[in-house]
């Protein structure tokens, strides 16, 4: 039997200890993480914790929906044994019917067909060898950069939360970003806690780039990049991509770069070694907002 709670409903240790123990664990999937990026949320569970899916919601014009909350890429269905088809399409079939929208991405591990579903991707590298044996696998062009010399840029591993927020709203200036998304990462930033890593890079005491970065105990997440045209020019992305597996090599953890749907973007994630990696969109309006 699959139960809707609401978030004061949850038994919130074995909530987190179902995420914790998942072959499939996700960080944005922890309820302290929800707590912060989510308007509310709240999960369907089966069993004894056994199986677990949050459920980011809001209400708009009195009507309820799921939808995809800010700094989230992949939630969906999490458990520690295998979750084939047929359990997706039951937990989908246990969304209350209140909700009149479902917008949500799913899991790799999630995987399913529907007419409601599209393929979406990202690149994941392998953390669990040494630095020279990752970087053996670096395409020729990133292997060109990565002996450039980077001495006239210094690095902040204990990044200020002001000093990055304010290179990103530059930076996102153009972009229009939605004044949600700047808020929840604010909090983000701002929240203490110490899987979110702040990386901040300066060059003459400026900040021309930075990284916000999660890790828990499966993944180190790629979450917020930032870079100038100075940065950019002069390769800093590199650099930090370097300094972010040059830290966790021969660890069993996998670097999650979050995508991209983008050519451009995915061809920079490849250079490294990455794979490619499906993750799954579901989207399904039963009435118009």
């Amino acid at each position: 039997m699959i139960q809707h709670l609401t978030r004061d409903q949850l038994d919130e240790k074995r909530y987190n200890q179902c995420i914790s123990s998942a072959a499939n664990s996700r960080i944005y999937a922890y309820s302290w993480y929800l707590d912060i990026v989510c308007d509310d949320w709240n999960v369907l569970v089966k069993g004894n914790y056994h199986m677990v899916m949050p459920l980011p919601k809001r209400k708009k014009y009195g009507i309820n929906y799921i939808y995809q909350a800010p700094w989230i890429q992949q939630l969906g269905i999490f458990s520690s044994s295998s979750i084939d088809a047929s359990m997706i399409e039951e937990f989908i079939r246990a969304i209350p019917k209140k909700f009149k929208l479902i917008d949500i991405f799913f899991n790799a591990e999630n995987r399913f067909t529907s007419k409601h579903m599209s393929v979406r991707y990202n690149y994941i590298l392998q953390l669990n060898t040494d630095f020279n044996t990752i970087k053996s696998k670096y395409n020729k062009n990133r292997k060109r950069i990565s002996k450039k010399d980077f001495n006239n840029i210094t690095i902040d591993k204990n990044g200020s939360v002001n000093a990055f927020l304010s290179l990103y709203k530059e930076l996102e200036k153009g972009y229009k970003t939605h004044k949600d998304s700047v808020e929840k990462l604010q909090k983000l930033l701002s929240s203490g806690n110490t899987n979110v890593h702040i990386w901040n890079v300066f060059k003459n005491k400026n900040v021309i780039a930075g990284l916000c970065w999660l890790e828990d105990s499966f993944r180190i997440t790629y979450l917020v990049p930032l870079a100038t045209t100075l940065a950019k020019k002069e390769n800093i992305p590199t650099y930090i991509v370097n300094e972010l597996i040059k830290e966790h090599s021969k660890k069993n953890l996998v670097l999650d770069f979050e995508g991209s749907m983008i050519a451009g973007v995915a061809r920079f994630y490849r250079s490294f070694g990455a794979e490619k990696e499906e993750y799954f969109w579901y989207k399904r309006k039963v009435y118009r907002l």
